[in-house]
């Protein structure tokens, strides 16, 4: 792989640009970052205009000089920056003890100072340790210097990219038998975190306005917006920074991220004035970018009650921002913000992006990361368009085009770092209906979609109407995955008659999860389908967990609504709230609702959500005749061997699977179970003999009679 070029913040981007070209002619590998985050001391902050890291040249730090000294006392300070330079980051190394030999540093990081022409001799040929020269002569030093030992290159990568510090925080100490789960995850989470080249590109580059980040949910948009946030905030302290996202369930995991990365880069704490980690709508107990936009309006922000009941659950947010923008866009607006950074950008509506643009002072440093087919039935993300809107004579007030030697403004992470193969391919395909009796229930309007969040093309083509099979690429996943788990536990279904039993089997498997395999209880999540029925339904689970002497609870009901996992006890979430949170151990349970909801698109999104919140091992649990259906697919998945095989559909078909298979809004859905409940009751007292077809009134009685008509002329 060819040198990797990071463009970073650059005080001479045109001599930054020059030094990249000169590199790239004689390093065949690494990374060069053209304005490297800067390195903090004890005493102040250190600048580094530039920064390689070669497997075969070793750690340079660059500093791109202005001007060319010509008295004493300028050559003389021009060491003593270079020196400050190799000093600051040799002690940024040093804080590291995976990058100790001993009582010496493992890899001992180079400088070199470059100018436009050659310098005076007293620095050229002096003896500092360093590089004091021109361009031209450049690689005759890089020929010099000495490799990184190939047992400390991910340690070297680690500390550099500030990642180091988001190793798990668990030793599991009590793990003996090396065979276990617990082993297992040992083994994997002992691993240096790293981050790949698009993830460095991600969270370095930062153009002077917008920016998207995009790819599957595992991909790590999360990591990569908190280190940006991080990142920004050490290099303009100035700056007022919101990082915000939709599930309130984040608020501890981005806490803990950007305080870990902003030590990294400052030693200090983050400043929360001019840092704020918030939710996108806020509560009266924590402020979000909703209620401090409406706040900056002179209006009261509206609270969820007030929401729900005037625009409906599933329209809630979109609706009280619609109405702050209505009265935003009638006033002259004073921006609140110098950037803000946006998760979850897939779940948010139009109104919020375009209040968020008018509160955001220009250049408009807004970031963004959206999950790739999250809604397995989207024809496409939103249009920058779309999102924040039209300017004057309708020209585009976004721009995302990438251009050479800048900060990319569009990056893509092809990578899923959380779901298994097994478990992605698993889920996509019944989210879809891939292995379906009745065929597809929904696809994407883009098939070559499929390319972009990596499958390989096995067999057909990705068009229209053609018969494809499809396979997860090895380069999309980490290694480890093949290396360390077994496809038939990383991903098992189970079938059961009734709820007790499958209640019943789930308890004795978690129980087992906590003897044998040595697991933790905030390793495993169990995910309810059902946002509505959760408070009823989890009781009976609960009580199956604690006949076997194990804590549980329901997120947001017998916990905060802020935190998913408890140490000691296991947690039980409905779809919302393990939105956005992940697990070693997901058990997804009553998943028959996936063939048997009138909403069923709802409940293969659902289902689909649910099965990628696992990070390792996922059971797909369901009870009854219907749960067969679910089964079934799930043994065609495997027995292709993970492959997704199926018809690509056409225009007109892919039209009438969104017309046969659309969702419900919240609304419909209600009164969809309100009809059917009255349905039964009265079909039971016909049956009972309670009521007779008689004591309905005529007109009513034709109207069935025609509509059974109707329905039979239908079957044929």
């Amino acid at each position: 792989m060819p040198l990797d070029i990071i463009q970073g913040e650059s005080r001479d981007r045109t001599t930054a640009q020059a030094l990249a070209k000169n590199l790239k002619q004689y390093i065949s590998e690494g990374t060069l970052y053209l304005g490297y985050p800067v390195i903090a001391t004890a005493d102040a902050k250190i600048d580094v205009d530039a920064l390689l890291v070669s497997q075969q040249k070793g750690v340079i730090a660059f500093k791109l000089a202005q001007n060319i000294p010509s008295s004493e006392a300028e050559i003389q300070e021009e060491i003593e920056q270079q020196d400050r330079l190799f000093n600051a980051l040799e002690s940024h190394l040093g804080r590291h003890e995976m990058l100790r030999k001993g009582r010496q540093l493992a890899v001992i990081p180079q400088t070199a100072t470059v100018y436009a022409s050659p310098p005076p001799t007293e620095l050229s040929e002096g003896e500092s340790d360093g590089y004091f020269g021109d361009l031209e002569n450049l690689n005759v030093w890089i020929d010099t210097l000495y490799p990184i030992d190939k047992g400390y290159e991910e340690a070297v990568q680690a500390a550099l990219q500030r990642v180091a510090t988001i190793k798990p925080k668990k030793k599991r100490s009590s793990v003996q038998d090396v065979s276990s789960k617990g082993a297992i995850l040992k083994e994997i989470e002992k691993g240096i975190a790293n981050l790949d080249r698009w993830q460095k590109a991600a969270a370095i580059e930062s153009p002077e306005g917008p920016q998207r980040i995009r790819g599957l949910a595992g991909s790590g948009k999360t990591v990569v917006l908190a280190l940006k946030a991080a990142y920004l905030h050490t290099q303009h302290p100035d700056w007022r920074i919101a990082l915000t996202f939709h599930s309130r369930s984040l608020y501890e995991q981005m806490d803990d991220l950007v305080t870990r990365f902003t030590f990294e880069h400052s030693n200090d704490q983050p400043d929360e004035e001019h840092l704020k980690i918030i939710h996108t709508w806020g509560s009266s107990s924590r402020p979000g970018v909703y209620s401090m936009i409406a706040r900056a309006l002179g209006e009261v922000p509206r609270n969820w009650a007030y929401a729900r009941a005037t625009y409906g659950m599933d329209n809630a947010f979109q609706g009280i921002c619609a109405e702050l923008l209505s009265i935003a866009e009638s006033k002259t607006i004073n921006p609140i913000f110098d950037a803000v950074l946006i998760d979850e950008a897939q779940d948010l509506p139009p109104e919020f992006f375009r209040l968020v643009y008018l509160f955001t002072k220009h250049p408009k440093r807004i970031v963004w990361g959206y999950d790739e087919l999250q809604k397995l039935s989207e024809s496409a993300m939103p249009t920058t368009d779309e999102l924040f809107g039209l300017g004057e004579n309708n020209a585009s007030l976004i721009n995302l085009d990438n251009r050479e030697g800048q900060p990319r403004r569009d990056i893509v992470l092809p990578i899923c770092y959380r779901n298994t193969p097994w478990a992605l391919s698993t889920a996509h395909a019944l989210g879809l209906g891939v292995y379906r009796a009745e065929g597809l229930v929904q696809h994407p309007d883009e098939p070559k979609l499929w390319e972009e969040i990596g499958y390989n093309i096995l067999q057909g083509s990705l068009k229209e109407g053609s018969y494809v099979a499809l396979e997860r690429s090895a380069d999309s996943y980490p290694e480890y995955f093949s290396r360390l788990l077994d496809a038939q536990d990383a991903v098992k279904v189970e079938s059961f008659t009734n709820e007790e039993a499958q209640d019943a089997w789930i308890a004795e498997q978690i129980h087992k999860n906590l003897t044998e395999d040595e697991l933790e209880h905030d390793d495993i999540l169990i995910v309810l389908p059902d946002s509505y029925r959760a408070k009823s339904r989890a009781p009976r689970l609960i009580r199956q967990l604690q006949s076997r002497g194990i804590k549980s609870h329901l997120v947001g009901v017998n916990s905060s609504t802020d935190r998913v996992f408890q140490s000691g006890s296991i947690a039980l979430a409905h779809i919302y709230r393990a939105k956005g949170n992940e697990a070693p151990m997901v058990y997804a349970i009553d998943v028959q609702k996936a063939a048997t909801e009138k909403n069923f698109l709802t409940a293969r999104n659902t289902l689909f959500t649910a099965i990628t919140r696992s990070r390792s091992w996922v059971r797909i649990v369901g009870f009854g005749d219907s749960m067969h259906t679910i089964e079934k697919e799930i043994n065609q998945i495997v027995s292709n061997e993970y492959q997704l095989r199926f018809k690509i559909p056409t225009e007109s078909e892919l039209a009438a699977l969104r017309h046969l298979n659309r969702e419900r809004s919240t609304a419909d859905e209600k009164a969809v179970r309100q009809y059917a409940d009255t349905l039964h009751s009265m079909l039971s007292d016909l049956e009972k003999g309670e009521m007779s077809i008689d004591d309905l009134p005529p007109a009513l009685r034709t109207r069935l009679a025609n509509l059974q008509l109707e329905s039979n002329d239908d079957n044929y």
